[in-house]
């Protein structure tokens, strides 16, 4: 999982586009500097593999936790911006090492060259080994903006390289984006869900059996 910059221009600004939050707003409208440097903090903290504790982020940032909230709203906000912040740039990066395939080759290839960078992610297993239930609850339900922004990543994924009904099946692009996005979270996440060893290697299988033409 890359610890690069926090917007990219490819797959992952999709995401953000289409699911914006009141605080990704805030990052990206640079009228809000305050809320800049407190998510700057933040991320930081998580990329050291600590705990991002809202009272200790203030003290580092020498306010009080009333200006830290009204910057950047509660923790499992700021947590939500952060863990998309650094999963932008792995998408990215997936994207650019599978330019040589297409078609459903390719979808398969991305989405699984993404799943094992979250599972090699020592600082991101660090968060789903601290927080397990909050990582669950912000990684894959509707709670949380991160999960309606991986399927829109995919699915203009799906769009691109499979048209608008993939393989010419009753099933639309919107819809395979969602079966793929909950494929790769059970691989992903198995060691949450159900206390199975994470391996984007069975993801691949899963990813590659539902995309047969």
């Amino acid at each position: 999982m890359s610890n690069l910059g926090v917007i990219g221009d490819g797959l992952g600004r999709i995401g953000t586009r289409v699911a914006p939050s009141w605080l990704s707003q805030r990052l990206e409208d640079g009228e809000h500097a305050d809320a800049v440097r407190a998510f700057v903090a933040a991320r930081a903290t998580f990329i050291e593999g600590a705990r991002i504790d809202m009272g200790r982020l203030a003290s580092k940032l020498g306010v009080d936790r009333t200006s830290l909230f009204r910057w950047v709203g509660n923790r499992d906000a700021l947590l939500s911006e952060v863990l998309w912040s650094l999963a932008v740039p792995t998408l990215e990066q997936a994207e650019a090492a599978t330019r040589d395939t297409e078609g459903a080759a390719r979808v398969s290839a991305v989405l699984t060259h993404f799943a094992g960078d979250l599972i090699t992610a020592d600082y991101f297993r660090g968060f789903l080994q601290r927080e397990p239930a909050r990582a669950l609850r912000l990684l894959t339900t509707k709670e949380s903006e991160i999960q309606r922004r991986y399927v829109a990543v995919v699915e203009a994924l799906v769009r691109q390289e499979l048209g608008e009904q993939p393989f010419g099946r009753g099933v639309t692009a919107h819809d395979l984006a969602y079966l793929l996005v909950r494929i790769s979270e059970s691989f992903t996440y198995a060691d949450l869900i159900n206390g199975d060893r994470p391996s984007a290697e069975r993801a691949r299988a899963a990813f590659e059996l539902v995309l047969r033409p």
